[in-house]
This record gives C-alpha cells, sequence and structure tokens, in this order.
C-alpha cells in the first residue's frame, strides 16, 4: 500500500492514496464517517474533562473511535496471517514483533486463527 501522510506543519499534515490502495473502502469511511478524525483526537487527549462537551457528542466520538479500532484490529489479525504464511515467519519472530517477547507465541497463535476466520480460510 503506498498511502502517504506528510507532515505540512507543526500541527498538520496530508494524507493522499490511489484509489486501488483501497479498494475495500476501508480509508475512505474512515475519513468521510470522521472515525480517523475522532481516534486521532483521542491519541492526542490529554486526558482533560474540561472540555467533554454534550454526551450525545461524545457517545458519537466514542463510536467512532471504536469502530475504527475494531476495523484495525481486524486487519492486523489478517497481516499475522500474511507473516506466517506469505513470508514464513515464526511465531516468536511475530511474538517478539507485536509483543516483545518472543515467548507470547500462544497469543500470536490466537491471532493467527482470528485472522484466518477473519479470512474466511
Amino acid at each position: 500500500m503506498s498511502v502517504s501522510v506528510n507532515p505540512t506543519g507543526p500541527t498538520s499534515a496530508e494524507i493522499t492514496w490511489e484509489s486501488g490502495d483501497d479498494p475495500r473502502g476501508h480509508l475512505a469511511r474512515a475519513l468521510q464517517s470522521d472515525q480517523l478524525a475522532h481516534a486521532l483526537e483521542v491519541l492526542g487527549d490529554s486526558d482533560s474533562r474540561s472540555d467533554a462537551g454534550p454526551a450525545d457528542a461524545a457517545l458519537s466520538a466514542a463510536m467512532h473511535t471504536f469502530t475504527l479500532a475494531r476495523l484495525l484490529e481486524r486487519r492486523a489479525t489478517v497481516q499475522v496471517v500474511r507473516l506466517r504464511d506469505d513470508h514464513g515467519l515464526s511465531w516468536g519472530q511475530i511474538a517478539s514483533a507485536l509483543y516483545d517477547d518472543p515467548e507470547r507465541t500462544s497469543s500470536v497463535r490466537r491471532l493467527y486463527d482470528s485472522g484466518r476466520r477473519n479470512l474466511g480460510v
């Protein structure tokens, strides 16, 4: 995937991709539905409650962030399948990369099994 994120200033960036880079429309939907905006807002949040806003706006932001997080989790499990099946990496190599602990192979195997289910295999 050739998605580019280029800083355009100290607090701004430009995201670009080709239409072939988003065949399922995940990127477009994440932008159009404000999922990405809400998720980035949460990343930058200082956990301050002073500007929480109305409950319905906070609930909407949480829903968008959670939906994007679930999608990313599913896509990450598919990446584990690709690392194992396409690249031939060992369970320990993947565990080391994901968890900084090569002994967490059972966690990686669970991700792998979930990824295969997500792929319909």
